[in-house]
């Protein structure tokens, strides 16, 4: 796709990478000089893509490079179903350690917002994408939990034990946990978007809690149609065989 932007000479080419290519950050906030660091397959295929961008820039292609947060939004699914699915069904959901661990998250609608700011702009250059109202992954479940009136309660296990079982169950094949969730679910992140909302004039428009709430509705308004689905999507946009995640959640 590069190489056909540059030949044609496509005025904008936006790569949307991701938070990922940081892995386990050394210290939040995330800036613009925190220094790559994958860990997973993942994050480590987003960063190659990264470099393909930056030396395409060096041809003269004007390329930005855009790194979301955790998404969220409608139609967002994949491991986020297995969350809603137990609000749903009213049983507990674990945290790894207390659930202190500060998570930033960016809606769909505001990274698509962002990407426009940027493409509007000359200039190749990174962009940080992320909400500007968020907290901890316990405050953010128990925050939804309590406002749609389920019965779900936020339930503390052990880290080291959680992160192993998460890793072991997924290599057998029996959990849809890949080792960037295994990695990050109870870690912090979160980016410094100082420069997006100086320099583009850009303002995230969903707090952590109203993405989450908006997601859930929607997920519970669809549910029958989403649950009868063949998987046929992308891994975001599918309903997730839970495996052995299903009697896990019972013995919470």
């Amino acid at each position: 796709m590069l190489e056909a932007a540059l030949k044609n000479k496509v005025k904008k080419f936006i790569y949307t990478s991701s938070s990922a290519v940081f892995g386990i950050p050394e210290k939040n906030p995330v800036v613009k000089n925190s220094l790559p660091k994958p860990l997973e397959a993942y994050g480590i295929a987003k960063f190659e893509g990264e470099k393909l961008a930056l030396e395409y820039s060096r041809l003269g292609l004007d390329v930005a490079i855009v790194r979301p947060r955790t998404i969220m939004g409608t139609g967002r699914l994949g491991i986020f179903q297995i969350l809603f699915e137990w609000i749903y069904l009213g049983r507990n959901i674990p945290v790894l350690a207390n659930g202190s661990n500060i998570y930033q998250f960016v809606h769909a609608r505001d990274l698509s917002s962002l990407c426009v700011k940027v493409g509007n702009q000359s200039g190749s250059g990174t962009f940080h994408c992320g909400t500007d109202r968020f907290g901890t992954m316990r405050e953010v479940l128990e925050g939804l939990i309590k406002r749609v009136g389920s019965k779900s309660r936020v339930k503390s296990i052990p880290f080291g034990a959680a992160v192993l079982g998460m890793k072991l169950s997924s290599k057998l094949g029996l959990s849809p946990l890949g080792d960037y969730h295994a990695l990050m679910y109870g870690r912090s992140m979160y980016f410094d978007i100082l420069q997006e909302t100086q320099e583009l004039e850009w303002k995230p428009k969903y707090s952590n809690d109203e993405m989450f709430y908006e997601t859930y509705i929607w997920y519970v308004n669809n549910r029958k149609e989403i649950l009868e689905n063949n998987n046929n999507q992308s891994s975001h946009r599918s309903p997730v065989k839970q495996g052995i995640l299903s009697a896990f959640s019972r013995l919470l």
